[in-house]
């Protein structure tokens, strides 16, 4: 309690150290004299609370409302008697988790908290929850209300929550739901009317789609209209196009871009990437390039005229729905650039099929092609510009002896299958190789050949008939914009520019020391992107496979294809969300606003992979160990560092002191907050203590480690490595 005393202020009345706790006024305590309940709202208090709060076992009321407190909620989980907590009113910034299991109570409405609601609610006892009105918002969905059999009544509304409203027919008790102003989507479930005890619920100002619900007689007070996209204004079916186009936004999680412009009941009027014949049947659904997360949805077939699926480009799982194949009206199928899984189902003849890019799909036994498709004019436009030599240990030789004809050009190079071909313009402009040298180079563009993907395409590693060693960046789009073909081409102008020669020599593993010096040449090169150059800039993209590691293993900040520029005076910038899962922050994800945080976000998980050697999103994990930050977070609660770190580390005390510093960065970079996240100048000066001047040791002979695989490799760097294959390997 003197603690807690110590971080109010002002001091509350009649309380002072020189009395026993059980004496100050608003406090009750039990016959053992253990605290039971605190009770200090309306008194204008400000601070942050003290985590020795949770000490208070007995603590059974907590009422704190309208004040000026600030600052995260301490965790509470050792409070098992804790049954009411009011915080509400207040400048609290985030939930804990685990300290629901014993509330009836929690009332947190009117702060500024922010991030999706706690897992741990899910079997809670909690009966009411009052989470309205945070100025930042709480976001993501909220699913987990699902498994909260006890509530009785639900305040969520003025917040971003997203995502359908789950089905709460095992919550028996609800009286009273209120969730309006956020941005819900899909459609109104048929369990939520048929709920025998609600009385209330409020779903206005959403964007809930499909049937206008009807509510039986029981249900005495419902609002839910505002900007909601209901196919009618009053109860009622569907058209069938719509019904069939909604259940494909279901398999897809009902995405906001869809129900913002997927509006009224007809699917031919104005309803974005639908286009129709004339007689009003969808024969063209374009999705490529949104950014959608889910699966494919079978409803696809029930869209009989249905010609042209464009699905590339998307972050697509599962696999592809055998009855596609039986749509007997369907021309082109492009599924390429996802992340699809499984056996591809043989289509007639007569359709065009893509699915290059999705390395876990794989063909049928009938057809080992996997593709029907060549290259669209557009997608050969692409690849021409697309080439940059990055990547050259034998191309630097060949410089460094010719460095003296002072020649601007290579000569031509006999080939037996292509001819002559010439290399141009190698002091500082754009590699110009014909396609068909590019093809052979790359195999075909053979996924074997994958070195990483960017925000404008994937790169290849190929070899020339003479040896070069190249990489080929290929243009994602099969239809290619002027727009895109400049931005991209002033990428390549760059890159060639500033040719990063990695070193072919063996090396041992990468040690702390090499670490905490790659994260420092990463934190300083984003830092000059933020504070330093003459224009503030976000990278947007920021991961392991786009940082370059030299001969000397210091490290390159690449790939500024989605650099945004923060104009002067503006804080934030609203654009698409671009960029690479398990790096996005939160608030990214949830506004498409980006601020210089979303950088020291993916930093911290950068420094995250350092500490672990793991990926930031690891399908061969289980599915609490599936992301990272999440884990990582875990991890640091339960105060259980050592089983996190690189095994292949194996830290001295003194390295252990290293590491437990960046463990905390870490932490403080990916917090959920933008605000509470410090600016990489911070991160900087933190590694910066850390870095003793070193230089690596290489050996001449080769050395064989153990991968995480199990399997006897070379752990090296070579001429074709960037930071995420050091780490993987």
């Amino acid at each position: 309690m003197s603690k807690l005393l110590d971080a109010l202020s002002p001091t509350p009345s009649n309380w002072s150290n020189t009395k026993h706790y059980c004496d100050w006024k608003n406090v009750i305590c039990d016959s053992t004299l253990r605290v039971t309940s605190i009770n200090l709202s309306y008194q204008s208090l400000s601070g942050t609370l003290p985590s020795d709060l949770g000490t208070l076992t007995q603590l059974t009321y907590l009422l704190l409302q309208r004040n000026f407190f600030s600052g995260p909620i301490p965790s509470f989980a050792n409070l098992t008697s804790l049954q009411v907590l009011r915080l509400d009113t207040n400048n609290f910034t985030s939930i804990p988790n685990g300290f629901f299991q014993g509330l009836t109570s929690l009332q947190l409405s009117e702060n500024n908290l922010t991030g999706p609601l706690p897992k741990s609610f899910g079997g809670s006892k909690i009966v009411l929850l009052w989470l309205e009105n945070q100025s930042n918002g709480l976001s993501g969905n909220i699913d987990v209300l699902s498994s909260m059999t006890k509530l009785y009544q639900a305040v969520l509304f003025k917040n971003q929550f997203t995502g359908p409203i789950p089905d709460l027919s095992n919550c028996t008790d609800l009286f009273d739901l209120q969730i309006r102003d956020n941005q819900l989507t899909g459609l109104v479930p048929d369990s939520l009317m048929s709920i025998p005890t609600l009385k209330n619920i409020s779903l206005d100002n959403n964007m809930l789609q499909g049937p206008y619900p009807k509510f039986p007689s029981f249900v005495t007070h419902v609002t839910l209209n505002g900007i909601n996209t209901f196919c009618n204004n009053i109860p009622g079916p569907c058209d069938p196009q719509v019904t069939i186009l909604l259940e494909v936004a279901a398999a897809l999680g009902y995405p906001i871009k869809l129900a913002i412009s997927w509006k009224g009941n007809n699917v031919c009027d104005g309803w974005t990437f639908i286009m129709c014949d004339s007689v009003g049947k969808v024969i063209t659904v374009n999705f490529t390039k949104q950014g959608f997360v889910g699966m494919i949805s079978p409803a696809f077939t029930k869209l009989t005229s249905l010609r042209n699926l464009y699905l590339s480009d998307n972050n697509l799982t599962g696999s592809i729905p055998d009855a596609l194949a039986n749509l007997t009206t369907l021309q082109a199928l492009d599924v390429s650039n996802n992340n699809l899984t499984g056996l591809i189902p043989k289509f007639a003849s007569t359709v065009t099929l893509t699915t290059i890019g999705n390395p876990l799909l794989s063909s049928s036994p009938s057809d080992s092609n996997g593709t029907r498709t060549g290259l669209s004019a557009g997608m050969i436009a692409g690849i021409v510009i697309a080439v940059v030599i990055l990547v050259v240990v034998v191309l630097f030789v060949w410089i460094k002896c010719y460095v003296g004809r002072r020649h601007n050009k290579f000569g031509t190079e006999g080939n037996p299958d292509n001819g002559k071909e010439v290399f141009k313009n190698i002091d500082g402009s754009n590699v110009m190789i014909s396609i068909e040298v590019i093809r052979q180079a790359t195999n075909i563009f053979s996924e074997d050949n994958i070195l990483g993907r960017g925000g404008f395409g994937v790169v290849y590693k190929g070899e020339l008939h003479d040896g070069t060693k190249i990489a080929v960046k290929r243009m994602k789009s099969v239809a290619v914009s002027s727009k895109e073909i400049k931005q991209f081409d002033a990428e390549i102008a760059v890159l060639t520019k500033h040719l990063f020669h990695w070193g072919e020599n063996g090396c041992s593993p990468l040690t702390w020391k090499e670490r905490i010096i790659i994260a420092l040449d990463v934190a300083r090169g984003v830092e000059y992107l933020h504070s330093l150059a003459q224009q503030s800039f976000i990278h947007r993209d920021l991961k392991p496979s786009n940082i370059l590691l030299g001969n000397d293993r210091r490290a390159k900040v690449a790939d500024f294809g989605l650099v945004k520029n923060v104009p002067d005076g503006k804080y934030s910038v609203e654009t698409q969300l671009a960029g690479t899962y398990g790096y996005f922050a939160p608030e990214y994800a949830a506004t498409g606003r980006v601020t210089t945080k979303v950088d020291v976000y993916a930093f911290g998980v950068i420094l995250m992979e350092l500490i672990t050697g793991r990926k930031a999103l690891d399908n061969t994990m289980p599915d609490d160990r599936f992301h990272l930050v999440t884990w990582f977070r875990q991890i640091l609660i339960n105060e259980n560092i050592s089983n996190a770190i690189d095994q292949i580390l194996n830290p001295d005390e003194e390295t252990m002191e290293s590491i437990y510093k960046v463990v905390e960065l870490a932490g403080h970079c990916t917090t959920r907050d933008p605000y509470q996240r410090p600016d990489m100048g911070h991160a900087v000066n933190i590694l910066s203590t850390l870095v003793e001047q070193w230089k690596p040791t290489c050996h001449e002979e080769e050395h064989a480690y153990s991968t995480f695989h199990g399997k006897e490799e070379t752990y090296g760097i070579d001429q074709h490595m960037s930071f995420s294959l050091t780490l993987e390997r």
